[in-house]
């Protein structure tokens, strides 16, 4: 059945490598194209994440940017730098996590925690090494006070507390090439890159379906929604797609967005009527005041 619910779908194309088409679009439930360039001129953009009306986008080159989530204007180009490869990124509030890959070195990578500001576009406070010794890890997911974070070099899932403590580095082992993960509850989806399948299993490290979906062409990203996984295919046959399968693994539409270039990551948030979208940004502007003592 169609989804009934409303939001809107934010994916990232790292482009040919070059510049060239790397773009964060931006598209309806439906697959309707809302703008197919919301920002464009970006440089090895990697993972996202959405909060109310802040966009967050990864570089590979070595930053998070932040953008507004709404028109696509530049919040800050550079909101963290220095950072090493990072990849996947989660937002909790106001705290960011984010995965560094370390380039794929061992013992190179970490998940970094970044407070953000009172102010748009700024951060109070800043834990680049909340977890370290990592090798190259690829996404992560935050549920309550856990991380989940995925190992395409290691076939893992390794499970972390948001305070930095190891839970299980093993979490869930046995993988093909584990890339972009998302939770729901007690469920983690994750889809495994060289098997071209979707696994379920539990925040416990229990397997539901080791391959609720298969026939994949290279899944990369992912992201749940209310009953429905959205997924980015990064090579399909000619361009990459967004296909959307329920949580039960029935296929919704394999090609629900297409003439994607080289999709890494989605995000898949509700849609922001003009009068719920500024209650959010309000909220979300309260929250950073009370998190650094203001009122």
């Amino acid at each position: 059945m169609p989804v009934t619910a409303h939001g809107q779908i934010f994916v990232v194309n790292y482009g040919y490598g070059n510049g060239t088409g790397a773009a964060i679009g931006k598209y309806n439930l439906d697959g309707s194209t809302v703008w197919a360039s919301l920002v464009s001129g970006l440089v090895e953009p990697y993972g996202i994440a959405v909060s109310g009306s802040d966009l967050f986008v990864t570089s590979y080159a070595g930053t998070i940017a932040e953008y507004n989530a709404t028109s696509g204007a530049t919040v800050n180009p550079s909101l963290v730098s220095g950072l090493s490869s990072p990849a996947g990124i989660a937002v909790s509030g106001s705290d960011l996590f984010v995965v560094n890959s370390g380039g794929g070195t061992t013992g190179a990578g970490s998940i970094g925690e970044y407070t953000l500001g009172a102010t748009p576009g700024t951060i109070a406070s800043s834990n680049p090494s909340l977890v370290s010794g990592l090798t190259g890890p690829s996404d992560i997911a935050v549920s309550g006070s856990d991380l989940f974070v995925t190992y395409p070099y290691g076939n893992t899932i390794g499970k972390y507390t948001t305070s930095g403590v190891t839970v299980s580095a093993s979490l869930v082992s046995g993988l093909w090439g584990p890339e972009g993960i998302a939770v729901s509850g007690s469920d983690l989806f994750v889809v495994n890159g060289g098997g071209n399948t979707i696994g379920e299993y539990t925040t416990s490290g229990g397997t539901v379906n080791a391959s609720l979906v298969s026939l994949l062409s290279y899944p990369w990203g992912i992201a749940v929604f209310g009953p429905d996984l959205f997924v980015v295919n990064n090579s399909n046959t000619p361009m990459g797609t967004i296909a959307e399968y329920t949580t039960s693994g029935v296929t919704v539409n394999a090609s629900l967005v297409t003439g994607l270039v080289s999709p890494t990551d989605v995000a898949v948030v509700p849609e922001p009527a003009s009068f719920s979208l500024v209650a959010l940004a309000g909220l979300g502007l309260l929250a950073r005041r009370r998190r650094s003592g203001q009122r």
